[in-house]
């Protein structure tokens, strides 16, 4: 469609908890119009969404996928997302991409962890959003006291606007039809609560309404569009993607209802300035303009590892000949082909306009969430906020020499996950790699495996603790003296050493007064004190949260260099900090665990156990509870397995890091000795 208008796009994106649907949800719609020649199932592996070699095995999406199709003149792009909480980054990148967040729901599972979860973001967002309640024919006869459940969990802006027969094989639309026969519920009433819900946004048409006057489809149209993107109206649709229910009425409602890139919400730039308040500078979707685009995500082909980019163009028009430039970037790169993806198909289109979704191949700079430009540099996509990755394993090469391979694969991971981390330790000289749970840095290492033949060995996950000092010390002197036959070395130093508030990190203050030092080695003191912080004193942790100062030393003629005041400012550093009080910190993550609320006694009771604090608790819907607690992250690592144990594999969790705080000192005692004893065993 080159002559693609703004207008006729619509965007969204498959929100909810693992197991609801929503791949199959998606296989259904490309087949019932056409678009694919069978019906795609996650069952037998014949999905074209979930095409990975990983994602057939386990049987659920691992990454986020795209397709499309046309539907009486608009253009429709869908994007699947993942299900499990390990895979949210997976998820949220995908929000600057879209307009709507359709949230399926299982009518057998009911609401689950995640789904509360993205809902929540969603509307914080301010994506428009619908609620599916998908598998119609698993759990029809409860249907209705799950509608109830969302109302009572989302709030009573949530309306059926269809309602299934009570057999499962059809569904009625309530928006534009008082009457119907089978429903299983009134459906006249149903229609009374979407139309009075919905003329609530707009006071000419409840106006109309209540003078009794005749309200066309248009106008319910345009309110219904205005309430979906003040998150007013929140639209209840039933499917079954099995048996293909439901299929056109959910889309009649996308090309209908739901926002273009035109009238949705838009996105926007965050402020140049760190000071700047407010959203910054709206992004309007003119295909005439610069283009600016955001990366939602990104792949690679397990053959030929060959890059692909899906790119969301929010302003101008990107064509083959089109150089975009990352922000940040060093370099343009040429766009080639333009492309749509039909899951793990490529088809080409002339041009990109604003407003669509396409996928760019070979853009090797671009990452997930990169801002794209031509002309100057316009500042970054406001994104989501990403959860913090506390799940860290360090890794190494199982066979010799696989190390530089192993360390392209992760940067290919880097590329793709902003939720995973990398870093190199240089402590123990070990590549440490950090994600949001167990499962998904397996996935990531199992993946390798497959795709590259690489096997790497892991070590339990460290915990990163951090050092501190909790009282002051003045005058602490370290002299450094090496005489070695030719010009020596020689610096001696003064240091006042004392904590700064939490979170201010490091700070270095020059107060020498006069030559006692000459000025060019007063740096080096600072170098060698922040290398010192980097080693950790302690117990080999990074130090943060310390203010040095220099007060005084000496210098030689001859022999003072560099290195010297290095040295002498590193040793300075450790000597006045085992001075200080020194302590260990310690991560505290928030943690949210779903449970039965049968359970909550135990769990309360076993995070207590765990040095754990309770902050509060919300009953929910179905008999579940929601217990909000701080933990010391050392006291969870192994606590999934406990919590299915408990709950009879019913109970759930996320966490994300909250803060530092100091350990107890005979806790910190006990770390202090055991990485005493592991250095020594390393030296012998």
């Amino acid at each position: 469609m080159a002559d693609l208008n703004v207008s006729d796009i619509r965007n969204i994106v498959l929100l909810g908890h693992a197991g609801a649907g929503k791949t199959s949800l998606a296989e259904a719609i490309l087949h019932k119009n056409g678009v694919t020649n069978r019906l795609g199932s996650v069952d037998d592996k014949s999905s074209i969404l979930d095409c990975d070699e990983a994602e057939r095995e386990t049987g659920h999406s691992i990454d986020s996928g795209v397709c499309h199709l046309n539907y009486h003149g608009k253009q429709i792009n869908i994007v699947d997302t993942p299900g499990y909480p390990d895979y949210l980054g997976s998820a949220l990148s995908t929000f600057p991409g879209v307009e709507t967040a359709v949230i399926v729901i299982s009518a057998a599972d009911g609401i689950q962890t995640n789904t509360r979860r993205l809902y929540q973001i969603a509307r914080q967002r301010g994506k428009a959003c619908v609620i599916v309640i998908n598998k119609i024919d698993q759990g029809a006869s409860e249907l209705m006291g799950l509608v109830e459940t969302i109302r009572e969990a989302f709030g009573r802006q949530c309306v059926c606007a269809n309602l299934p027969t009570a057999d499962g094989s059809q569904v009625l639309d309530c928006v534009y039809h008082e009457s119907g026969e089978g429903a299983i519920a009134d459906l006249a009433q149903m229609h009374t609560n979407i139309l009075d819900t919905i003329v609530e946004t707009d006071e000419a048409l409840m106006e109309k309404y209540l003078a009794g006057e005749e309200i066309n489809k248009d106008e319910m149209a345009a309110a219904f569009t205005k309430g979906l993107l003040a998150n007013t109206v929140v639209p209840i649709m039933f499917t079954s993607a099995r048996s293909e229910v439901g299929m056109e009425d959910f889309l009649e409602l996308i090309v209908e209802d739901c926002p273009s890139p035109e009238n949705g919400n838009k996105a926007h730039l965050q402020p140049s300035s760190e000071d700047a308040e407010g959203q910054g500078e709206e992004i309007l979707p003119d295909p005439s303009g610069d283009p600016l685009g955001i990366v939602i995500r990104v792949s690679s082909d397990p053959k030929t590892h060959i890059k692909q980019c899906t790119v969301r163009v929010l302003r101008g028009t990107i064509k083959s000949d089109t150089s975009l430039q990352k922000v940040g970037g060093r370099k343009a790169m040429r766009c080639g082909h333009i492309n749509r993806l039909q899951g793990d198909k490529i088809e080409e289109i002339p041009a990109g306009v604003a407003g669509d979704i396409v996928t760019l191949a070979k853009l090797d700079e671009l990452k997930t969430l990169d801002t794209v430009y031509v002309g100057k540099e316009p500042g970054v996509v406001n994104c989501p906020t990403l959860p913090v990755p506390m799940y860290s394993l360090a890794i190494e090469a199982k066979k010799q020499g696989d190390e530089g391979k192993i360390s392209e694969a992760m940067h290919e991971v880097l590329d793709m996950d902003p939720t995973f981390h990398l870093e190199h330790d240089q402590q123990t000289n070990e590549m440490v790699i950090s994600g949001l749970g167990e499962l998904q840095i397996r996935t990531i290492l199992k993946r390798i495996e497959q795709r590259r033949g690489l096997q790497v060995v892991t070590h339990p996950p460290q915990i990163p603790y951090r050092e501190t000092i909790t009282a002051p010390v003045k005058m602490i002197e370290y002299t450094h003296k090496k005489q070695s036959g030719g010009s020596g070395q020689f610096a001696r130093v003064f240091i006042d050493m004392e904590p700064t508030g939490t979170g201010e990190g490091y700070e270095f203050v020059d107060k020498i007064f006069g030559g006692s030092i000459d000025q060019p080695f007063r740096p080096s003191v600072d170098k060698g004190c922040q290398s010192a912080m980097t080693q950790g004193v302690l117990a080999g942790f990074p130090v943060v949260d310390v203010r040095v100062a220099l007060v005084d030393g000496k210098t030689h003629p001859v022999d003072s260099k560099d290195i010297a005041f290095q040295i002498a400012g590193r040793e300075a550093f450790r000597k006045a900090f085992m001075q200080c009080k020194p302590t260990l910190l310690e991560p505290i993550v928030n943690l949210e665990v779903t449970v039965p609320s049968e359970n909550v006694g135990d769990i309360t009771g076993d995070l207590a156990s765990r040095r754990g604090r309770v902050q509060g608790q919300d009953v929910l819907p179905g008999n579940m509870t929601i217990i909000k607690a701080q933990v010391p992250l050392s006291e969870i690592q192994q606590y999934n397995s406990q919590l299915k144990s408990v709950t009879s594999g019913q109970g759930s969790y996320t966490m994300e890091l909250s803060h530092y705080e100091p350990m107890p000192p005979n806790l910190t005692q006990q770390i202090v000795d055991q990485r005493k004893t592991a250095q020594t065993q390393e030296v012998h």
